[in-house]
């Protein structure tokens, strides 16, 4: 009798034990800042076909291996298998839904400005390049030739730092639906109708309620209300798209540009050494291997109003050496 019972004790010990160390559910895009090896298991480092990742090149994400992640699991094409662990410090993961999830670095560094300054990473994508990945996407569903998006940045997010800065004042209740399937479950923004009617036409995620995401993860460590958080992030892509960067992705669409093409153009619209504030990230198109350019990370610092000018934001930032992905493809609209 007692063996029986200690027999089951181990059991039960062992099952809490797994469930302890069960991975953890992500989703967006890790992209790689170097080549690392991707491998099949974490402890064994079993890397059949020695497979590695490719600097600059953007993963699907599927999870983590624990609630604070030291390795993701991504799915890496072509590889077999394809599911793949990575190590945390590999990179960056850039549009997760996931509270454990890393942002992008703002500018590379994450750390304080030299002057003290706030610091932010404001996102920025091509929306038909994340289209191609998320083709299930009621915005993506929607996309035509004649939209907005088919020739300008649309908005990610303004991300107030440092990196972790998540959820301030935001509820459990919330919390546990910031996930892309709840997100209709999250609390309305509720703006004027003239910033509305802007959001929409900028951030055409607005139709899978990415704005509320974007609100109850980073902006409510803003400092502000929905209002001035939505407006001041919509300020700072107006400029990017009345600039020579925006012009730049227009005319080269299904043409490639490089990471230093892109951050020349940032040089050119705001001043030498911009584009030094400047990350570059690229996805994989599911369908036929393209890699493609995604999103812009950029490093901003200081106080951030409706007369901010983006060009002293972008200067007052740390520097980042790290260019991201070398070289993509400017995605046409609609699926390729």
């Amino acid at each position: 009798m007692r063996v029986g019972v200690v027999f089951g004790l181990a059991m039960l010990a062992a099952s809490l034990a797994s469930a302890a160390h069960a991975d953890v559910k992500m989703s967006g895009t890790f992209v790689a800042d170097a080549a690392c090896p991707a491998t099949q298991a974490i402890k064994n480092g079993k890397n059949p076909g020695n497979v590695s990742t490719d600097a600059g090149q953007g993963y699907q994400l599927l999870a983590g291996n624990k609630d604070a992640p030291t390795h993701y699991l991504i799915l890496v094409p072509g590889a077999d298998p394809q599911r793949r662990w990575v190590k945390v410090s590999c990179g960056h993961v850039s549009g997760s839904s996931a509270a454990t999830a890393t942002a992008p670095e703002a500018a590379g560094s994450g750390k304080p400005a030299a002057s003290g300054k706030p610091e932010y990473v404001f996102a920025l994508s091509w929306q038909p390049a994340f289209c191609e990945t998320k083709s299930n996407k009621a915005e993506c569903k929607a996309q035509n030739a004649n939209s907005f998006e088919a020739t300008h940045f649309t908005l990610h997010g303004l991300w107030p730092q440092p990196n972790g800065n998540f959820y301030c004042e935001a509820t459990a209740a919330d919390k546990a639906n910031d996930t892309p399937a709840h997100w209709k479950d999250l609390p309305p923004v509720k703006l004027d109708a003239a910033t509305r009617a802007e959001l929409v036409r900028v951030m055409p995620g607005t139709a899978s309620q990415l704005d509320r995401h974007e609100w109850i993860k980073h902006g409510t460590c803003y400092g502000k209300g929905q209002q001035e958080y939505f407006s001041d992030a919509l300020n700072l892509i107006r400029a990017v798209n009345a600039s020579p960067v925006r012009d730049l992705f227009a005319k080269s669409i299904g043409g490639k540009l490089t990471a230093d093409q892109i951050r020349g153009a940032f040089d050119n619209a705001f001043g030498a050494g911009a584009g030094d504030r400047v990350r570059v990230s690229c996805v994989i198109d599911p369908s036929n291997g393209r890699r493609l350019i995604g999103e812009l990370t950029l490093g901003l610092a200081g106080p951030i109003g409706p007369n901010s000018s983006l060009k002293d934001l972008l200067q007052a930032s740390v520097p980042t050496n790290k260019a991201g992905c070398p070289t993509g493809t400017v995605d046409a609209i609609g699926f390729q």
